[in-house]
């Protein structure tokens, strides 16, 4: 039971390092673009709200919405997508002014939900107290996908390690008694289960993932709507890879059996990067071949390790070992380098700058498993000195000073474990990155246009102005927009727009500002603030031969 107890507790450790770390899992798709633009304020009440993600979404149904500034609902529909964009229909009757509110929730292609909201006003902004934004994730479901993907980790490594060793490098002393091949098939089969069972755990989780809710709020609706998307065929693939590949594990040896094993294995393994991260880079192809081969070589190495500590430096015989361990060493140092290569090639695409690695959770996490696996190699280069000495019959130079007392085996023995132990723990470091909002995601979201304004609504008995100044400086750069509407919100055409600013506090007399009409109801000019103050801007409209008012507002100028 060592080798039980070995990797028992490793899985433990990582699984307590797993756990500590993890925060609800940041949205991995942003908004790239909005029309009308976040935080805008447009002259006339657009038909439709469109919203550009960085990547493909899927709807969450019933989560997108746009609220009115009075805080009644106004969607006219469930959205439509065209690649990346989503376009929310709003009800053409009920369009008052003031600021509305876009609440959404959709799942981006790597299979993480994004919620959030924005606002835009129409005329002018207004004061909503009951905005709304998209769902959080629960943590507890955060917690558990996480720990679905350790588990879908650590059984690849569980099931591949002892599966490659058994077909080519087992003892065929070993492999003639049930009791040589009863401890690799039994971590076989617990690779296998947790493959099954972090993939089953992983589509029971999405349905609320997506839609914000707990981990027992799985219906069948969300089931089903995951079953169908690409992640949930992904993990269905995976299921189906796995029962095809147990029996050929166990079947006895036939002509064809490894090319049959390796295709499997490959159908298998292109699932995890199909649901994840590499699918919705810039450079999919790429990215998921370099995450295929990455995750090949991770469970190559790790699971030859594993199955080296467990078994064959135990039972195998000296002589058997001066043989396997040269051979397994030069397969490990070659999925070393492809280890390396995989995860140079996503780190180039999925981190936008140098200093993102830096800057960004995404980069700081890379920079921790980087760190984390040079010292994994360096033990990596202890036991394969040590294999060398034994493969020459014997422990000499620093290794015998190092342990005088210890026979090369006992010696590898110890090294390789140490190796396995830091290797899990980089396992972890990978569950909780698959969660995290990639590098190359910062700096693609659009920016909210700032409310550096003065904006007002002002009535009259004939008609309602909403008025903005952008900015309110000193000097000749102000701009003044204003749109004169009906108390109901219907654009008013207009026939004459005066505006004049006057500074009492200094005497400075009322000076005309020059406008211009524009769609009818819309006034546009230059405003003109000679020195800071409290300026009074009047409004001087007329909508007919006879209907003309005057309003006013006091400005502070910086």
């Amino acid at each position: 039971m060592t080798w039980v107890r070995l990797v028992a507790a490793v899985m433990l450790g990582a699984l307590v390092v797993l756990i500590g770390p993890v925060s609800p899992a940041s949205a991995h798709a942003v908004i790239v673009d909005t029309v009308p633009a976040r935080g805008s304020v447009v002259g006339r009440a657009p038909a439709s709200v469109t919203v550009t993600f960085s990547e493909p979404v899927r709807l969450v149904p019933g989560k997108v919405k746009v609220v009115a500034p009075d805080g009644t609902p106004v969607t006219g529909g469930e959205p439509t997508l065209n690649g990346a964009s989503m376009v929310i229909p709003i009800v053409a009757a009920e369009r008052p002014l003031g600021t509305y509110t876009v609440s959404y929730r959709v799942v981006s292609a790597d299979s993480h939900p994004v919620g959030g909201g924005f606002s835009y006003s129409v005329g002018a902004r207004s004061t909503f107290e009951g905005a709304v934004t998209g769902d959080e994730a629960d943590r507890g479901v955060t917690i558990g996908i996480s720990v679905a993907k350790y588990l879908g980790y650590a059984g690849l490594t569980l099931l591949v390690g002892p599966a490659l060793l058994m077909l080519w490098l087992w003892p065929r002393r070993l492999l003639r008694t049930p009791v040589g091949r009863r401890g690799p098939r039994i971590m076989m089969f617990t690779g296998a289960g947790l493959i099954a069972l972090g993939a089953l755990a992983g589509i029971w989780l999405q349905a609320p993932y997506a839609y914000g809710g707990g981990p027992l709020d799985a219906t069948a609706t969300g089931l089903r709507e995951v079953l169908v998307s690409q992640f949930g065929l992904a993990h269905a693939g995976r299921l189906i890879a796995l029962a095809v590949a147990v029996p050929l594990l166990v079947v006895k040896a036939f002509k064809g059996r490894g090319l049959a094993l390796g295709l499997v294995a490959a159908g298998g393994l292109i699932t995890w990067p199909l649901a994840g991260h590499p699918i919705a880079s810039r450079m999919p192809v790429v990215t998921v071949f370099a995450d295929l081969v990455h995750l090949a070589a991770m469970a190559v190495w790790l699971g030859g390790l594993i199955t080296l500590v467990a078994f064959l430096l135990r039972r195998a015989e000296p002589r058997e070992l001066r043989v396997i361990l040269p051979v397994w060493s030069r397969w490990a140092l070659l999925a070393v380098y492809c280890l390396i290569a995989g995860g140079v090639i996503q780190v180039m695409v999925e981190v936008g700058a140098v200093s993102q690695l830096v800057t960004t959770r995404f980069g700081q996490l890379i920079l921790a498993k980087t760190v984390l696996l040079a010292v994994v190699l360096a033990v990596a280069s202890v036991a394969r000195t040590l294999v060398r000495r034994l493969a020459d019959g014997a422990a000499t130079g620093w290794t015998a000073r190092l342990a005088p007392h210890a026979a090369p085996v006992t010696w590898l023995r110890r090294s390789v474990a140490v190796e396995v132990a830091l290797t899990a723990v980089v396992l972890a470091a990978s569950a909780v990155l698959v969660q995290t909002t990639p590098s190359r995601a910062v700096g693609e979201e659009a920016p909210v246009v700032q409310p550096e304004t003065f904006s007002k609504t002002l009535t009259s008995p004939i008609y309602t102005l909403q008025f903005e100044i952008y900015p309110v400086q000193r000097g000749e750069n102000n701009t003044l927009h204003g749109f004169v509407y009906t108390p109901e919100g219907k654009p008013i055409p207009i026939q004459e727009f005066r505006v004049t600013a006057a500074l009492p506090s200094a005497g400075l007399e009322p000076i005309d500002q020059p406008m211009a009409i524009l769609d009818e109801s819309h006034g546009l000019g230059p405003v003109t603030f000679p020195m800071p103050g409290e300026w009074t801007v009047k409004f001087t409209i007329r909508t007919s031969e006879i209907d003309q008012a005057t309003v006013s507002a006091v400005v502070q100028v910086p």
